[in-house]
């Protein structure tokens, strides 16, 4: 039987106020899955009140260590849980994560354009669905040129804004520009399998994007982005074949803030089970 390789490196925690599950269950379907780890990325918390109703407060930070911990100590041998978080990007904050993100041993950082929260809303849309998509891809390109993050989480995301509005043609130099800059940075990119589940229903980024940073090399990691323990590396097999049909040969996952590459054929083969073992040769 194969050995797992692969990790799942995007999921939430209760604390987030719209996820469910211990972080134990969400190691428990990895096993289940065959995996060879996760890696919790749950929502960074903001200052001042942002963005509170999905998030954990700031003052819940230790006890979100804490969780990821408990599942960590409860993993059966040479399987991996690892602390990571989601952190939102939103210009002005750079210095509150670049603090937030030496308070702990985070191995995976993702960085998150979340266009649909109040205060993305309130700063940036003013009623042109075009304009509003350009300025999430600068925002992107910012994000990566900030030094902050390891990966950008969904990074088409803004197509569930008005899926209606969503036409790749007419945004795709605005894209190309916004890839070109991250590819300079060498940051990597997500591509996220819950997009199947959201009101434009492809992954995130779709098969043209994807393709794009294919052309620039930029790195790709697959994360489920899961909410919900059972969705834990739903739909990955689909994920590393829409990689190959967008010309990539491997695919990445972090581990001390370290990118590793690894080989698709390699990943789809340890995907089907067998012993556990870590991808980076260390329990």
């Amino acid at each position: 039987m194969p050995d797992p390789i692969f990790f799942d490196s995007h999921m939430h925690t209760p604390l987030c106020k719209h996820a469910e599950g211990h972080p134990v269950l969400y190691m428990e379907h990895g096993v289940a899955q065959g995996l060879a780890g996760i890696i919790m990325t749950c929502h960074s918390p903001m200052p001042n009140g942002f963005s509170a109703r999905v998030r954990m407060a700031p003052e819940q930070f230790n006890e979100y260590v804490a969780l990821v911990t408990e599942a960590a100590d409860a993993a059966p041998e040479g399987f991996e849980v690892l602390l990571g978080l989601e952190s939102d990007f939103f210009p002005g904050m750079e210095p509150w994560l670049r603090e937030l993100h030496q308070r702990a041993p985070f191995h995976y950082i993702l960085g998150s354009v979340h266009w649909h929260i109040a205060e993305y809303m309130d700063a940036y849309w003013h009623g042109d669905p075009l304009a509003f998509q350009k300025q999430y891809f600068e925002h992107l390109a910012e994000s990566a040129e900030s030094g902050l993050f390891d990966s950008l989480a969904h990074p088409d995301l803004v197509k569930n804004a008005s899926p209606v509005d969503w036409q790749f043609d007419r945004i795709r130099p605005f894209i190309a520009k916004a890839l070109d800059r991250i590819a300079a940075t060498g940051v990597a990119m997500e591509i996220n399998t819950s997009g199947l589940n959201k009101s434009y229903p492809e992954m995130n980024p779709g098969p043209e994007m994807l393709s794009m940073m294919a052309e620039r090399r930029i790195p790709v990691v697959i994360g489920s982005d899961s909410h919900t323990p059972t969705r834990v590396a739903d739909g990955f097999l689909e994920a590393l074949g829409a990689l190959e049909e967008a010309g990539y040969e491997s695919v990445s996952l972090f581990r001390g803030r370290q990118r590793r590459d690894l080989p698709i054929a390699s990943v789809r083969f340890g995907l089907t089970g067998g012993a556990l073992t870590s991808a980076f040769g260390q329990s």
